[in-house]
This record gives C-alpha cells, sequence and structure tokens, in this order.
C-alpha cells in the first residue's frame, strides 16, 4: 500500500501502486486489474490519477523509439517526461508545440490531460499534435489510434483521463525554433477591465498569459501582468549568449511544510502588491528569458507544494465561455471579499478544443491555488455554481472536489463518452477515484 495523492496533496488516499517495466506488462496489467487507471509523475492535482482500487505506475515505459527530423514527428512511451523531449531534442532545434506550465508530466499524462499551454488561443492544445496513440484496452486488445483508425476513441482519448485504457506509446510533432531563448514583454492592466482587453489586443502574440491579483480591490480589481512571448531567432540573439541554454532551475527546495499560519490575506495581498509593482516597472520593455524561465517558473522551487502546509491545496481552474465575462468580476469579488489569495493566479484567452472530453472552449480561463480549509471549500463550492450557470466548466486535470451536478452541466459531450466506455469493456474496469466521484 502507498500513500497517494495529487500534486496539491488533496485528497489523500492509499492503495496499491502496480509498477510495470514495458508495454506488454502494462498491457497485460491492464487487463487483468480492475478499478485500474495510469498515473505518471503525479502532476495533475487531485484525484485523476489515482485508481479507484489499484494505480499503475506508468513511469517505466521510459523509452524514446524513433524521430524523423523532416516531419519533427518523436514516437515515444507513454512514460517519457516533458523534461526529457526538452533535454534532448532543444539543442537539436526541436520544442514542442504545446507545453503545460511544468516540465515534470509524462507524454500519457499530457494527453490524457489534453494540456494547454500560453499559446492554445492560436496553436490548440497538446492533443491537437498528436499523430497516433497506441492504448491498451482492459479486453486485451492493443489499439493503434488516430484521426483515421479508431477516430471515436482517439478523440475520447484525447482528455479522457486515461479513462479509455492505458497509454502505451504515442507520436507527438515536435517544432522547430533556432533558440532556447524567448523575447518577453509585460504589459500592466490597472483592473480586470484592462486586463482583458489586454489579452485581446495581444491575441496575436505566439504566448500569452496574465497573472491576476485576486486579492485586490476596488478600482485596482483584477489588476495583472501580461506576459507576451516569441520564440528568438538566432539573428536577434543578444551578442554573447549561447543559442540553447540548459536549464538552471532545481538548485532550491522547499525542505519541509511551511506552517499554516504563514499564508494568511494579509501575506498573500502584500505578496501580491509587490509582484504586480516591480512588474508595472518594467512593463513596455522588451526581455530575452531562458526557455525555462517563461514557460516553467515554479520548476524552479523543487517541492513548492509543500508551501501550503500539511493540508494542502486545492487548484482550481475554470473556463467562463464568451459573453460571460461578469462572471469573473463576481468570482474575483467573492475571493477578495473572502481573503482568499492565491500566489499564483493566471489568466489566459482560450480557444475551443478538439478532444471529446477537453477542459479548453472559447472564452477566458481562471487558475488559482488555496490552501485547503473548510472556509476555502465552501468558496470554491460557491465558484462551482457561477461557473456552472454562465455555461463554462471546471478542468477534470486540476479538480478535486466538483459535484456531479457541476460536472455534467460542464461537459456536453459525456453521455457520448459514457457510451464509448461502455462500448469498450473500460466502464468499471478502467476507473479513477476522479470517476468514482463524478459518476464516470
Amino acid at each position: 500500500m502507498r500513500d497517494l495523492s495529487g500534486w496539491g496533496r488533496y485528497p489523500r488516499t492509499s492503495g496499491p501502486l502496480g509498477m510495470v517495466s514495458d508495454v506488454d506488462d502494462a498491457a497485460v496489467a491492464t487487463a487483468l486489474l480492475s478499478g485500474v487507471v495510469a498515473r505518471g509523475l503525479g502532476r495533475s492535482y487531485g484525484d485523476a490519477a489515482i485508481g479507484r482500487e489499484t494505480t499503475l505506475s506508468a513511469t517505466g515505459l521510459d523509452r524514446m523509439q524513433s524521430f524523423d527530423p523532416e516531419t519533427g514527428i518523436l514516437a515515444a512511451e507513454a512514460g517519457v517526461s516533458l523534461a526529457e523531449i526538452i533535454e534532448t531534442f532543444l539543442p537539436r532545434g526541436f520544442f514542442p508545440k504545446v507545453v503545460p506550465g511544468t516540465r515534470f508530466v509524462t507524454i500519457g499524462g499530457m494527453i490524457a490531460s489534453d494540456v494547454h499551454g500560453k499559446n492554445q488561443h492560436n496553436d490548440g492544445t497538446f492533443g491537437d499534435h498528436v499523430e497516433w496513440i497506441m492504448l491498451a484496452l482492459p479486453d486485451h486488445r492493443v489499439l493503434r489510434c488516430s484521426r483515421a483508425e479508431n477516430p471515436e476513441i482517439f478523440a475520447a482519448t484525447i482528455g479522457g483521463m486515461g479513462l479509455t485504457g492505458t497509454i502505451l506509446s504515442a507520436g507527438i510533432q515536435l517544432k522547430r525554433v533556432e533558440t532556447g531563448w524567448i523575447r518577453q514583454k509585460t504589459h500592466a492592466a490597472r483592473n480586470l477591465d484592462e486586463a482583458i482587453r489586454c489579452l485581446q489586443q495581444t491575441e496575436d502574440a505566439t504566448y500569452t498569459v496574465a497573472w491576476i491579483d485576486v486579492l485586490a480591490r476596488g478600482k485596482s480589481m483584477g489588476r495583472s501582468l501580461i506576459l507576451e512571448g516569441e520564440h528568438e531567432t538566432l539573428s536577434d540573439l543578444p551578442w554573447g549568449e549561447i543559442p540553447f541554454p540548459t536549464s538552471k532551475f532545481g538548485r532550491i527546495s522547499v525542505p519541509m511544510e511551511m506552517p499554516g499560519w504563514m499564508l494568511n490575506g494579509a501575506s498573500i495581498r502584500a505578496f501580491n502588491a509587490g509582484y504586480y509593482l516591480n512588474g508595472a516597472r518594467h512593463a513596455g520593455r522588451d526581455r530575452v528569458v531562458t526557455w525555462d524561465a517563461y514557460f516553467f517558473p515554479l520548476d524552479g522551487i523543487g517541492n513548492w507544494n509543500r508551501i501550503y502546509g500539511r493540508r494542502g491545496f486545492v487548484q482550481h481552474q475554470c473556463v467562463i465561455p464568451e459573453g460571460a465575462e461578469h462572471v469573473l468580476f463576481e468570482i474575483l469579488d467573492r475571493l477578495s471579499a473572502a481573503g482568499a489569495g492565491s500566489f499564483l493566479a493566471v489568466l489566459k484567452r482560450l480557444a475551443p478544443a478538439s478532444g471529446l472530453m477537453s477542459f479548453p472552449m472559447k472564452g477566458l480561463t481562471l487558475a488559482l491555488d488555496l490552501p485547503v480549509s473548510p472556509e476555502n471549500l465552501t468558496l470554491l463550492t460557491q465558484i462551482d455554481g457561477l461557473v456552472a450557470g454562465a455555461g463554462g466548466r471546471i478542468y477534470l486535470a486540476k479538480d478535486a472536489l466538483q459535484s456531479r451536478d457541476t460536472f455534467q452541466a460542464g461537459y456536453p459531450d459525456l453521455d457520448r463518452f459514457c457510451r464509448l466506455r461502455d462500448d469498450i469493456g473500460a466502464r468499471g474496469r478502467i476507473a479513477s477515484k476522479l470517476s468514482a466521484r463524478l459518476g464516470l
């Protein structure tokens, strides 16, 4: 038995953790076990990567199989990490087309969560750049799935939270880049209205993301720093810089759980105010930053989830559809009134995604971290109601507490997904704590 949780360390449970060493072992385990779901590096935040009865670790599926530099297509097993892909291929001039906020995730996890990045509004989700998937089903079959082969299963597996079977390997497309640097430009928005307008005005940029101060009130409610980003070209690289810098992250680590009293409205309010003012001073200027500093700032702090103490935290991410932006004002008003702050709240524009259960829709997404407390869990339940009422949804890869009603209201293709699970024999056999909680 192993203690198991997501990166938020809430909820926590214990159960058997099965290990597999190759794709054949993984396929056999998928067929023999019941109430099982595959798990990568454990960076989903809630209970999505914990089996209802048994959790199957896919980290042993760690082999890269082939790479075609002409097409940029990498074939690799599901347990290969994004960090390994970048370390191997960035020095050769290739970078993944979509990356999430951490590089410590696996190919299988990125497909199952259909992760999105700072360029989702232009380039879609990770699943949009998956060419094919090898999938183990509970009936002993191993299927090759793509947009041409078994397309329904392919669409259900992208964003399907591992509930169609165990992803064994996949073909993913990388893109050519001239350097490992990002040219970053900062814009300061004094309130939420300005932040939304700025995100609209910068939507032609390859990458855009806004850090938002969720505790600012009054005329400053929703003040934000919007970061544009473009891959730096070799000809524009500042003199003396090497084209492909290696990561300098990982030298700082949180050694233990921080005491709960350190995280309170006053301390987070002070941090957010200082962070905003410092960023606003640099607004309008271009800076050239390394790939890891731009895409993965939190990876620079090892075990950063310990900052939230022994009780853990909830990472909550919702999307509000276009035309319902007033709901974001209501969410921020409730957060600031309750003093429920987040160090790293993020606001982004999203476009629709192609996976059957993918999270993105056309609109704005807000992601925030809240320490676990009875008050904060009640507040998030109220926010879920606002999201559902606006026609939005909660991201399953970060969900730890939404109700079945909220879930069912947010995912219109749910019945189709459930019918497919029945057809391939996955219902009941492939199951996570999340699927049991949400009635999947």
